[in-house]
């Protein structure tokens, strides 16, 4: 397969060397595939290779479904995406090992598949228009490719070897079928899965950081390390972090959530200007002092929501807060009893209805209890996190200028 592929590189540069019409019949000749298992229907499918430039500019089409018509089947495609695919192959971040999935829908298409090889002159000869080619999973890159074809027209994009897989002669419902089949069973990696990779990869690839740095995607690096220091040190979140791949057991709080919440944390000038190791200082020092303040919802954590989303999530916000209240005082940030001393009062005060049907009034540890009990599970949406975080805000202490 190794010498089909370098033979075909160099045909198709003798071919961008001759005349344009020359160069149209020799480029389109052939390209070396492997036939494989048919479809249910009998239409064959081969595999290969096609350089860039036989696919792009003219000789495929996506079919974009249209509701006007009701033509097409694709989902239009997303500029942000082709961009930045785009982009991160000219600067040689990606590659694009996957193959994309085509058909050719010329009748008699079967008749062109011979000696290993798809000769695509004998499909121009007997096709009935000009584009050969139908894009059924993979439009993406094929745009980000003709976006660096013509935004970069010396790079060399159209040799670029795309593998590809090809049903020869199947028609348009049975695009769709396999469309359906590509993009509905298709299960996406999850998202504390895809966090625990990423922090692995910048581990050993520095310029990868770089990268993510620049999408604005760095802090989510910070994030992944600092929980799954937590979840395996802090006397706080010992065995209740649900980490990548593990099972629920005892948990209380997802990974993928956990980095979520840090993200106001990270973004803050103070605490994202700190090293790794004092980060988890002040994380592991304010969750200590929490617990000192309100220790039964901490020895129970199953039957309190402190320790799972909106409790997390309304605390790490929270202590942004606190951190500038703590440095105004001159008290230390790693310290447990300068979150004590801040948060004590406004936990105590903190009330709210529980969710029993009677609106029965809770106040201070009962308030994080679990439905029906208490009354922190009301505030589990978007909004009602923001409610509760400036309900807690108003009662904190007023920074002081020293």
């Amino acid at each position: 397969m190794f010498s089909t592929i370098e033979a075909q590189k160099e045909d198709f540069a003798m071919a961008r060397m001759m005349p344009p019409l020359d160069r149209v019949r020799a480029v389109i000749d052939s390209i070396p595939v492997v036939e494989g298992q048919k479809l249910r229907s009998g239409v064959p499918v081969v595999a290969g290779y096609i350089a860039a430039g036989l696919l792009i500019p003219d000789n495929y089409d996506i079919p974009t479904f249209d509701p006007r018509n009701n033509r097409g089947y694709q989902r239009p495609l997303q500029d942000s995406r082709v961009n930045e695919l785009a982009a991160d192959l000219k600067k040689k971040r990606v590659d694009l090992p996957t193959a994309i999935l085509l058909n050719l829908r010329n009748r008699e298409a079967r008749q062109a598949v011979q000696d290993g090889k798809l000769r695509l002159g004998f499909l121009r000869d007997s096709a009935s228009t000009a584009i050969l080619f139908h894009v059924v999973d993979g439009q993406h890159r094929v745009a980000a490719l003709k976006k660096l074809m013509e935004d970069d027209p010396d790079g060399d994009w159209d040799k670029f070897l795309i593998p590809f897989i090809c049903m020869v002669g199947a028609t348009e419902q049975e695009e769709m079928e396999q469309f359906y089949v590509v993009n509905s069973r298709a299960k996406s990696v999850r998202t504390d899965l895809a966090l625990a990779l990423l922090r692995k990869l910048t581990d050993k690839d520095s310029k990868m950081l770089e990268r993510l740095e620049e999408k604005g995607k760095g802090w989510q690096v910070a994030a992944e390390k600092l929980v799954e220091a937590l979840a395996e040190n802090s006397s706080v979140w010992r065995g209740l972090i649900r980490l990548a791949a593990t099972e629920k057991g005892a948990t209380t709080m997802p990974s993928a959530s956990m980095v979520t919440s840090l993200k106001p944390l990270l973004a803050s000038p103070f605490f994202g200007r700190l090293n790794f190791a004092q980060q988890q200082q002040v994380i592991e020092a304010f969750w200590t002092g929490l617990r000192d303040v309100m220790r039964p919802a901490f020895d129970e954590p199953p039957g309190f929501v402190i320790q799972k989303g909106v409790g997390v999530i309304v605390m790490h916000a929270i202590l942004v807060d606190v951190l500038e209240i703590a440095r105004s005082t001159g008290r230390s940030v790693i310290d447990a009893a300068t979150y004590s001393d801040v948060m004590a009062e406004p936990m105590k005060l903190l009330q709210g209805e529980a969710q029993d049907g009677q609106g029965t009034p809770v106040h201070g540890v009962e308030f994080w209890r679990t439905a029906p009990q208490g009354a922190a599970g009301s505030y589990s949406s978007s909004a009602g996190r923001r409610v509760l975080i400036s309900k807690i805000r108003q009662m904190l202490p007023k920074v002081e200028v020293v």
